[in-house]
């Protein structure tokens, strides 16, 4: 064979061999490629369902002391943030004699005096009331803690036992302070009243208003001296240490909140979350309008802190923090995360991984919050799932992990 004739077969075979690589690369250019997914896991673990809201901090108890009478207000000299004790001397006032003597003046003290005593009373009946409750209170924890050592009731009934206790014991503190507050008030409208009949003037008719509970200088609302009004407000005191929480709940929300639920405070500033209860739901709802301009019906929930002060002791009146009550929990779950869920027609249905492939499962969910769903039918614990499902992933597609 001459050279030429190798030559042409040589070649021949050399372009053969080239359209053959050619066609093996176009074909496998048609081969379709797995889809790259983010996969999760079906595994068991504790669910908890909270209600999730901003909310402040407030004083319990807050006191406006006002003026007793009309006359000259000397300056008062208390800061916010100073102590005061109870019936402490926070502010005088000097008579006008000319109003003090008119006979709409003596009226005006008489009636006072008069709503001072009822006020009395009125504060005398909700003691009580507080007492018989605190002592029902007392009776119905004594009896979990008799049962709970026989095994008849749980630890968490037993627990509620304990809170309630703590709460009356709370409101009859509440009302007997309220009782002395009534009665400073009505001993300030009779000394009102004895100044005005007497119509004494100088020195020795001025008015000592004094300091109806303990606690501190919240507000100084008349700091300079000068003439005021009968009932004019003076400055706002209360305890620091005795705060509670509000939060303004949706009320679609508010139903699921049952009163001694418990509760976490985040972000309030601190390292850790604090421990709260649910002490009531206010009985009216209101409007308001959202930060999109939607209308809302929200309802105030009051929570009483259940740590001790000495962790929350930075908190004072009006901070903002973050509130998640519980309204469901359960301890061992199966669960699937939630981004893996999607809706189709009214059912939920997940893409669940098998052999490479995705597979389109429905599933039951029952529990449900941000991050995992809870899982009673449709698959197993284990399972693989896709994450965030996009319209490339379709039934029996091939898919791959990230």
């Amino acid at each position: 064979m001459d050279k030429r004739k190798r030559r042409r077969i040589v070649g021949r075979t050399f372009t053969l061999l080239g359209l053959a690589a050619a066609a093996t690369l176009i074909g496998l250019g048609f081969v379709p490629k797995p889809v790259r997914v983010s996969m999760g896991k079906v595994e068991q673990r504790a669910l908890e369902v909270t209600v999730d809201e901003s909310g402040k901090t407030r004083i319990r108890n807050k006191y406006v002391v006002s003026a007793p009478a009309t006359g000259q207000l000397s300056r008062i000299t208390l800061e916010a943030g100073d102590p005061v004790e109870e019936g402490m001397l926070v502010a005088q006032i000097s008579p006008l004699v000319p109003q003090l003597l008119d006979t709409r003046t003596r009226a005006e003290a008489e009636a006072r005096v008069e709503v001072a005593q009822a006020n009395l009373q009125r504060t005398q009946s909700a003691v009580a009331r507080a007492a018989t409750a605190r002592e029902f209170a007392s009776s119905q924890t004594e009896r979990s803690r008799k049962l709970r050592s026989e095994g008849g009731v749980s630890e968490q009934q037993y627990e509620e036992a304990e809170y309630q206790l703590r709460a009356a014991d709370e409101e009859l503190a509440s009302t007997r302070l309220a009782e002395r507050v009534s009665a400073n008030e009505l001993a300030a409208a009779r000394a009102v009243l004895t100044s005005v009949r007497s119509g004494q003037g100088g020195a020795s008719s001025v008015l000592d208003v004094i300091a109806p509970a303990p606690g501190r200088v919240l507000r100084v609302l008349q700091e300079s001296e000068g003439a005021i009004q009968a009932g004019a407000p003076l400055l706002e005191i209360g305890d620091p240490r005795a705060l509670e929480i509000v939060v303004d709940i949706l009320t679609t929300d508010a139903v699921r909140v049952a009163v001694g639920a418990s509760a976490r405070i985040e972000r309030w500033g601190g390292d850790y979350p604090l421990a709260a209860r649910v002490q009531r739901k206010e009985p009216s709802a209101f409007t308001t309008r959202s930060a999109l301009g939607v209308e809302e019906q929200r309802v105030p929930v009051v929570l009483d802190l259940v740590d001790p002060p000495e962790r929350w002791a930075a908190l004072a009146d009006g901070y903002r923090v973050e509130v998640r009550i519980r309204v469901a929990h359960a301890a061992d779950a199966t669960v699937v995360p939630a981004s893996a869920l999607f809706r189709e027609g009214g059912n939920w249905a997940v893409f669940a991984v098998r052999e490479g492939h995705a597979r389109k499962a429905r599933v039951e969910v029952g529990l449900r919050n941000a991050d995992w769903a809870e899982v009673a039918k449709g698959l197993e614990l284990g399972d693989r799932v896709v994450l965030y499902p996009s319209d490339q992933v379709v039934e029996g597609v091939e898919v791959a992990a990230q």
